[in-house]
């Protein structure tokens, strides 16, 4: 991951904090000796970009065409400062994941077995011959495990209109004609009686009913809102280290099984 590719995707682009807000921008990308992965970003901060902070690079996601990182942008500047070229020496290193509160696992250092340290002085052959002292390093793989933050997809709510129809029973009312008929009385007889004898005559009833009539307004129903879960989960990673043994080969007094 340490080729000029991989290192130019990150190189220049715009850092933001867990909450999104603007840190500064990447000045540079500091790679593990150990992995040779990239492992620190290296942040120019305030007005005028000369300030560098680091903060790390795991966890670490690209949103569009910027960097967001784990932490908020106040952590990241009060991070601890180093003049940097290209290397963080191991103390600068540990201060910088006690900071971020990280577990930080340097290779252990090697000493020598009880009883079987070499008498100063002792001066040995390589096999090819050339001079050189009377011990060999032994080394090993060590895993160094952390997370990356990275885009899993997206939710958005969409708003759409459907049509259904709905049915309402309503009373309406109308007139109807009712003929009645009544006889020729004491009490009528001059109403009935006061025009002539013979003639023709027209009677207009106006008549009225009532008509079903829809009124639709739109009510507000309710809200609805996306929000985020934190759910952590356990997950197991695997890895092969491979570690050098050391065996004393050789006949004589002198020589024995390795330690």
């Amino acid at each position: 991951m340490s080729d000029v590719t991989e290192l130019q995707r990150w190189e220049g682009r715009t850092v933001l904090d867990k909450d999104g807000d603007k840190i500064g921008k990447v000045d540079q990308v500091l790679i593990n000796d150990e992995t040779g992965n990239p492992e620190w970003l290296g942040v120019t901060t305030g007005m005028f970009g000369k300030r560098q902070s680091y903060v790390p690079l795991a966890e670490s996601r690209f949103v569009g065409e910027d960097v967001q990182v784990a932490y908020t942008k106040s952590h990241v500047k009060d991070s601890p400062n180093f003049d940097v070229e290209t290397r963080l020496e191991a103390e600068e290193e540990a201060d910088l994941y006690a900071h971020y509160g990280l577990q930080y696992m340097p290779l252990e250092a090697q000493a020598p077995v009880a009883g079987h340290a070499p008498e100063a002085g002792t001066v040995a052959r390589d096999t090819d011959g050339t001079q050189t002292d009377s011990a060999v390093t032994r080394s090993e793989e060590e895993v160094r495990v952390g997370t990356m933050r990275q885009e899993a997809g997206r939710v958005r709510l969409r708003k759409y209109i459907t049509t259904e129809s709905v049915s309402h029973t309503v009373p309406v009312e109308r007139e109807e004609v009712r003929i009645e008929r009544e006889p020729i009385t004491e009490a009528n007889a001059g109403a009935a009686m006061s025009g002539p004898d013979l003639s023709e005559e027209e009677v207009e009833v106006t008549l009225t009913e009532e008509e079903p009539v829809v009124e639709k307004r739109v009510v507000p129903k309710e809200r609805v809102r996306l929000d985020k879960d934190v759910v952590t989960e356990q997950e197991t990673v695997s890895a092969e280290l491979r570690k050098e043994q050391i065996d004393v080969e050789g006949e004589g007094k002198g020589a024995g099984p390795a330690r």
